[in-house]
């Protein structure tokens, strides 16, 4: 088991950003956390990655699954796009002429083979997105966390990103991401978990979600209504 989220809640001052979550993830599986704006999903994936203490309940975390975070709009350094990926694995540790090798693979892997020398704040949002997973690759993580990956990208530049996922899962990592691309979550998703003012009302199998009896709340959100 990768994540063990016992009754964990989350609170920001008086405002209760999760309430009571138990959740368990296993390695090799797609989550997607869905769910309206403000119900949880960003603060859920920053508390299985470490960045939020729970307020209450316990987060177990196998320490041997190590694990990268992919953010909704990723930073990127004033620095060339090979830089971007080969300082972060300076910092873990490896020797620079080995970061610089290890990054231009995992630069490679994304396709932006030929983007080296640009600078990274110069990419178009898709670029950088897939920069960003380069660059999360390059640490060999078995879980990759994401937090919309791929909101306000383009279709072609949303495509990419997607295949870049899938064939990461393919390979064997966990992947927890939250989107409000429904048809995304079709797509890549193995397991929907469903929130609503930071409480879990529904974690089922993608096909059970999409075809089978939800909450009220939930059934209403597929349908895209608001209560």
């Amino acid at each position: 088991m990768v994540f063990n989220l016992q009754a964990v809640s989350v609170r920001y001052g008086r405002m209760d950003a999760l309430r009571h979550c138990t959740l368990r993830i296993h390695a090799g599986e797609r989550v997607a956390l869905v769910g309206s704006n403000g119900s949880g999903k960003s603060t859920l994936l920053r508390t299985l990655h470490g960045l939020v203490r729970p307020s209450s309940g316990q987060v177990e975390v196998d320490a041997n699954a190590h694990q990268a975070m992919l953010f909704q709009r990723p930073y990127m350094l004033r620095a060339s796009v090979l830089h971007n990926v080969a300082l972060g694995l300076l910092l873990r540790g490896a020797p620079w002429g080995q970061a610089k090798a290890q990054a231009r693979e995992a630069l490679e892997r994304v396709g932006l083979q030929d983007a080296l020398p640009r600078n990274a704040k110069a990419l178009s949002g898709g670029q950088q997105q897939r920069l960003a997973l380069a660059r999360a690759w390059a640490c060999k993580p078995q879980v990759l966390l994401l937090d919309e990956p791929t909101a306000s990208l383009d279709p072609t530049a949303k495509r990419e990103v997607e295949r870049l996922m899938d064939e990461f899962a393919a390979s064997g990592m966990t992947l927890v991401f939250s989107s409000h691309n429904l048809g995304q979550v079709k797509r890549l998703a193995s397991r929907v978990v469903y929130l609503e003012q930071g409480a879990i009302l529904a974690d089922l199998p993608v096909h059970d979600f999409f075809n089978g009896t939800l909450p009220a709340a939930a059934a209403h959100f597929l349908k895209g209504e608001l209560v």
